[in-house]
């Protein structure tokens, strides 16, 4: 499988690296030179120094055969701009985005991004599975008055 991962920050890099380790083929894209520096030191020749939300860099990539590509920057608009590109231009069949505002996911998916997620809510739901159904009070029910 062929996954091109955009952004080299913390989820952008240890995602790339576990990937690699499953034995999937692929590419991190970096805006940043100085960090794509540091991060093919880490990972090798997979890394890429360019901007992911840029067409004319895109077609570099080897994105038309690309199976997945994920948007992991801190940047909602560069992921939402990067994967759409992915998408509509060069028919990457499943696209995955970091989604930093959890008010941005409906946005996300309604402009094609096939799934969006967001930190915060999957913390958010996590926390809400652990909590026991007892735990949780029920409104205050009005007093019937008994005579």
């Amino acid at each position: 499988m062929y996954v091109i991962v955009i952004g080299g920050g913390k989820v952008g890099y240890y995602l790339a690296r576990d990937l690699l380790e499953r034995g999937d083929e692929v590419l991190l894209v970096e805006k940043d030179a100085i960090r794509a520096d540091w991060l093919t030191t880490q990972l090798g020749s997979i890394v890429m120094n360019g901007d992911g939300d840029e067409m004319s860099f895109l077609s570099t990539t080897g994105i038309e055969r690309a199976d997945f590509v994920i948007a992991a920057t801190g940047d909602d608009e560069d992921n939402l701009v990067a994967l759409q590109i992915a998408k509509k231009h060069f028919n990457v069949p499943h696209t995955i985005a970091r989604v930093n505002n959890p008010n941005n996911i409906r946005i996300f998916k309604i402009l094609g991004v096939d799934e969006a997620i967001s930190a915060t809510e999957l913390l958010l739901q996590a926390m809400e599975q652990k909590i026991p159904d007892d735990e949780v009070e029920p409104p205050d029910q009005p007093k019937i008055a008994r005579e």
